[in-house]
């Protein structure tokens, strides 16, 4: 237990929840009632809790409707951090919570590159002001790491970016104003959720099955809310690892089509699935933004990313990187193309596929027996919870194990319904024993059942 009053640790705890995306804006939390019967304490202290929570703009009374976790506006003071769980961040907490690629030695290529890039006679080239699109070598570079079987990108087409998140963020704010309602699966990378509000755009989740989006059901949001674009991530989806077949990718091409929308395609994973079939700009090149990085491949670090778009886009693209961020740098932009250019970009995706298969088997083997999704080559793991468990409670008995893993409801769109899942992240930890022994715990608990200390919501 937390040290100082009930009604302190419980707000905290409320405060960490939404800072994980365990919770988010207008969800409800439970009565008072409930709540105290839940945790075993007073009504009276979760009356205290809600009203210490409400106080640091955490959450908002509706009378005769109950507490709804609150939107923060842009004026409005950040919330003081709450305090951390005990053990959470400190020796032995192993993180499945977020994708980070393996460390296999990238660090050794990168540093053999810097140097030679420290020793280039053009070096003041990489050190001004570039083009808001970016160089034109690195477009070429950006254009060679985009290019797959079926899919040849032009150079003239791509833009640099910071990253695959700095690219979502140009074709949001390229393609919508706020206000405009951009579709997304029903359960989706928070990422878009984040750059969704910044520009205050709305989110339309969408039905998905077992191939990823139902093309009915996008066909029926496209006529309901009039969209401005659809995001999606065709292959390997985050969080449910879903990749959509060569027919289920040209139905929702021809939905997009026929209604106008234009597509904006996070292939952050692509490179995990060289097998998967050509992408949606592939099948719809005149509607289609088409996003990658280097950040899962090689190192998030380097913070480049390259979108392709239509021509007529690119303007308006380029607008919002000079709006934003003036330019990608240079100087890791060219960092980033050596690697590409030499092949060492493409050895480290492959070599980081080779370790996801090997921990995915690990990941099979451990799990067997319980419902979960896991590709051979995906580097997370979509794992159903079986009955009693509830997707907060667990994540956060995981935690107090000193295990993190990310809950449903990080993904989820509105307030549909969020199933009782979790995104358990493979490649985060440095050795894989540490994945094992996390994942062992994980099966513990799970057939412990949720008997020890109970989640708050």
């Amino acid at each position: 237990a937390e040290p100082g009053p009930r009604y302190v640790a419980i707000a905290n705890r409320l405060a960490r929840d939404v800072a994980a995306g365990m919770l988010k804006p207008g969800d409800r939390l439970p009565t008072h009632r409930e709540l105290a019967w839940k945790l075993g304490v007073t009504v009276g202290t979760v009356t205290r809790a809600y009203a210490e929570a409400e106080r640091r703009g955490l959450t908002a009374g509706e009378v005769g409707r109950g507490t709804f976790i609150r939107e923060r506006g842009a004026g409005d003071p950040v919330p003081p951090p709450p305090a951390p769980l005990p053990g959470a961040d400190g020796a032995g907490f192993i993180d499945l919570a977020r994708n980070f690629p393996a460390d296999l030695g990238q660090a050794a290529e990168i540093g053999r590159t810097l140097g030679e890039l420290a020793l280039a006679n053009d070096l003041d080239r990489y050190l001004a002001y570039a083009t808001p699109a970016g160089l034109a070598d690195h477009r070429e570079a950006g254009a060679q790491w985009l290019t797959r079987d079926g899919f040849a990108v032009d150079p003239a087409e791509v833009v640099v970016t910071d990253g695959a998140q700095h690219a979502m963020l140009a074709a949001f704010a390229g393609l919508a104003r706020p206000g405009d309602t951009i579709l997304t699966e029903a359960l989706t990378f928070y990422g878009a959720k984040s750059i969704a509000g910044a520009l205050a755009l709305k989110l339309h989740g969408v039905a998905c099955d077992g191939e990823g989006l139902v093309p009915d059901a996008l066909d029926a949001a496209c006529r309901q809310t009039n969209p401005r674009a659809l995001y999606t991530m065709p292959t390997l989806q985050n969080p449910t690892t879903t990749t959509m077949s060569a027919s289920r990718r040209a139905a929702v091409a021809a939905v997009c089509r026929r209604h106008g929308v234009a597509i904006v395609e996070d292939d952050i994973y692509g490179f995990l699935a060289p097998e998967a079939p050509p992408p949606l700009a592939a099948l719809a090149p005149e509607l289609a933004i088409h996003i990658t990085s280097l950040s899962k491949p090689v190192a998030p670090g380097l913070r480049i990313g390259f979108l392709r778009a239509p021509a007529p886009w690119l303007d308006r693209l380029a607008g919002v990187v000079r709006a934003s961020v003036w330019m990608a740098s240079p100087l890791i932009a060219e960092l980033a193309a050596r690697l590409i250019r030499s092949g060492a970009a493409r050895r480290m995706a492959d070599a980081q596929r080779e370790e996801a298969a090997q921990r995915q088997t690990i990941a099979c083997r451990a799990l067997g027996g319980f419902e979960f999704a896991a590709p051979a080559h995906a580097i997370h793991v979509w794992l159903t919870l079986p009955e009693p468990w509830r997707r907060e409670e667990f994540a956060l008995a995981a935690r107090r194990r000193g295990i993190g893993v990310a809950p449903a409801d990080a993904f989820a769109i509105g307030r549909a319904s969020v199933p009782h899942a979790v995104r358990i992240c493979l490649t985060a930890p440095r050795e894989r024993a540490e994945v094992e022994r996390a994942l062992g715990e994980i099966v513990r608990l799970l057939r412990e059942g949720p008997g020890g200390g109970m989640a708050m919501v």
